[in-house]
């Protein structure tokens, strides 16, 4: 059942567009990823939400009710910002309650839910704590409670876990995934970074410059995107363009192809973008017998420990494709200079119909944020 819709939203700030006519349906107790590059409009979308912007136009409905022109401290709706947020001179106690006390409720049922978030998040018994003596994920913990502690229709994430270092931020989105889960709270989440938007998202939207690109649930995106700049800035790939020949067959030019599998609403004569994600081509010294083959020498390799990533120049498709294997401590290395051969099954080809703002290569700028 659709519980938040948002339809047509757009946000001009003088001549600049910074979000345009995006329209998507989050259902009651999703969790919904917003991702895309900066400056793609994706916070804006969130503060229009959230009452901290007003839309130029268009509309937002929290169960069936229109709130686009309420004011934000009459939309119950929890927020947690990039920074946290949380007040310096309150304890984790105070923090937490800080929305409860606002609404006017007394004080054992601030301690009520206080103390039902403090388990929830597991920090128990640092209700007297304050913000300077917590960790980075603490704080992140207790800015994640203090939103959800009133009950609110509605939860916004801004970039929550960016502060934290890698390590931290892999075992706190679980972490976030599992309090949303215990609560059942609706909650769409803003990020620059495409693993989490992958990861924890039961539904995943994708902007570029102010406008949706695609809206739908992670795999699918990320199997069957609907634009080359989905398909790009999703993963790591490497593109040519081509036209479909047939609907299992994209003609390359030069007398090359590459089968790929059939994929409803594509006709023979589509102009359209192949992608080779670097996780799903295999490479190899001798011939493979089956699949899409191309001949190729390596030019370098990024040695990562688990993993290595071989650059190859492959001269009949004029491109570079980059492999990501998984290496084990026994395992030897390929060279630069060595002659290889890569293989990708039709079923793992990536591709999608290429329109005019597209034609031209996706620069690869946005996909090298960090995974």
């Amino acid at each position: 059942m659709t519980y938040l819709h948002i339809d047509n939203l757009t946000k001009r700030f003088g001549n600049l567009t910074a979000v345009q006519d995006v329209s998507f349906s989050v259902d009651e107790g999703e969790f919904v990823t917003v991702v895309g590059p900066s400056g793609c409009g994706k916070t804006t979308t969130l503060r229009m939400i959230a009452g901290l912007e007003e839309p130029t136009s268009g509309t937002i409905r929290i169960d069936g009710s229109d709130i686009t022109s309420l004011p934000a401290y009459r939309r119950d709706i929890g927020v947690v910002f990039q920074d946290y947020a949380l007040f310096p001179h309150k304890t984790v106690f105070e923090n937490i309650a800080f929305g409860l006390k606002m609404r006017g409720e007394d004080e054992q049922t601030q301690r009520e839910a206080v103390d039902e978030m403090l388990e929830i998040i597991d920090l128990e018994g640092y209700e007297d704590t304050y913000p300077h003596e917590c960790s980075g994920g603490e704080q992140q913990r207790v800015a994640v409670a203090r939103a959800l502690a009133f009950d609110p229709d509605l939860v916004l994430m801004d970039e929550p876990l960016s502060n934290l270092d890698k390590k931290l931020r892999q075992s706190m989105r679980t972490e976030l995934k599992r309090i949303q889960a215990e609560t059942g709270v609706t909650t769409i989440y803003v990020t620059h970074n495409q693993t989490e938007a992958l990861s924890m998202g039961d539904d995943i939207a994708v902007l570029n410059d102010g406008q949706l690109q695609q809206f739908d649930d992670p795999k699918r995106v990320y199997r069957e995107p609907e634009a080359p700049f989905v398909a790009d800035f999703l993963g790591q790939s490497s593109r040519v363009d081509g036209v479909l020949e047939t609907p299992s067959r994209v003609d390359l030019g030069d007398g090359n192809s590459v089968a790929i599998s059939e994929r409803d609403g594509f006709t023979p004569g589509d102009e359209v973008a192949v992608f080779l994600r670097n996780e799903l081509v295999s490479i190899a010294t001798e011939q493979p017998s089956t699949g899409n083959v191309f001949e190729g020498i390596v030019t370098e390799l990024d040695y990562q420990g688990g993993e290595v990533n071989y650059f190859v120049d492959v001269p009949s498709l004029d491109i570079s494709v980059q492999v990501s294997t998984v290496v084990s401590q026994t395992d030897s290395f390929l060279e630069a200079g060595m002659d290889v051969w890569m293989q990708i099954d039709p079923s793992d080809v990536i591709y999608t119909r290429i329109d005019d703002q597209s034609r031209t290569e996706v620069s690869p700028a946005e996909a090298a944020v960090e995974q």
